[in-house]
C-alpha cells in the first residue's frame, strides 16, 4: 500500500472523530474542504462523500432469509451521519434490521470493546447465542473476545459464509 498524499492522510484523520460523533456534519465538511483546498461546494462534497456504497446482493439474500426465519438482526457499523442517512434511504434492505448500532450514535468504533459492550447492554445480547459477521479481522477478534460466534466475511468467498452459517444451524436457500 502506497502512502496517502498528505491532504488525504489529513482527511483520513477526521474519520474516527466523525464516525464517533465528535464532529458534526458541518464541522466535518468544512474541515474536509479546508484540507482538500478544492473549489467544491459543501453540497458537492457531500454528494461525492456519500456515493461510496454498492450492494452485496448475495448478502442481501442472506439478510432476507434470516429475517423470514425470524432471527433478530442488528447491524453493527462504523459509520457517520452522512453515510447512514444515505444508505438507509438508498438501500431499503437496511430496514430489515431490527436495530442499527452505529458508531456515530454510540460514540465509539469497532474494534474497541466499548462498541461491543454497548451493543450487549442496549440489545440484551447473549454473546454465546450471538452470530457476528464482519469483514475486518480486528473486529472479528474483538467479537470473539466477547464470546460471539464470529465469522470474517470475504466478499470473494460468499459460499464460505453460507457454509459457516450452516454449521451454526442456519440453512439458507441454494441461491445464497
Amino acid at each position: 500500500n502506497a502512502p496517502l498524499p498528505a491532504d488525504l492522510a489529513d482527511l483520513a484523520d477526521l474519520k474516527d472523530p466523525y464516525e464517533t460523533g465528535k464532529l458534526s456534519d458541518q464541522e466535518f465538511v468544512e474541515q474536509s474542504l479546508d484540507i482538500l483546498n478544492h473549489p467544491l461546494t459543501s453540497d458537492e462534497f457531500v454528494a461525492a462523500w456519500k456515493n461510496i456504497f454498492s450492494p452485496n446482493l448475495p448478502m442481501w439474500e442472506v439478510v432476507h432469509t434470516l429475517k423470514k426465519q425470524g432471527h433478530r438482526l442488528i447491524l453493527f457499523s462504523n459509520t457517520n451521519a452522512i453515510h447512514a442517512r444515505s444508505f438507509l434511504k438508498t438501500y431499503q434492505d437496511f430496514n430489515l434490521f431490527d436495530h442499527h448500532h452505529f458508531s456515530q450514535e454510540v460514540g465509539t468504533i469497532k474494534p474497541l470493546p466499548e462498541f461491543y459492550q454497548s451493543a450487549i447492554e442496549n440489545y440484551d445480547l447473549v454473546p454465546g447465542e450471538t452470530l457476528y459477521l464482519d469483514d475486518l479481522p480486528e473486529n472479528i477478534a474483538t467479537g470473539k473476545k466477547f464470546g460471539f460466534s464470529s465469522w470474517q466475511y470475504d466478499l470473494n468467498d460468499h459460499q464460505a459464509c453460507v457454509a459457516w452459517l450452516y454449521t451454526q444451524g442456519i440453512t439458507l436457500a441454494k441461491s445464497s
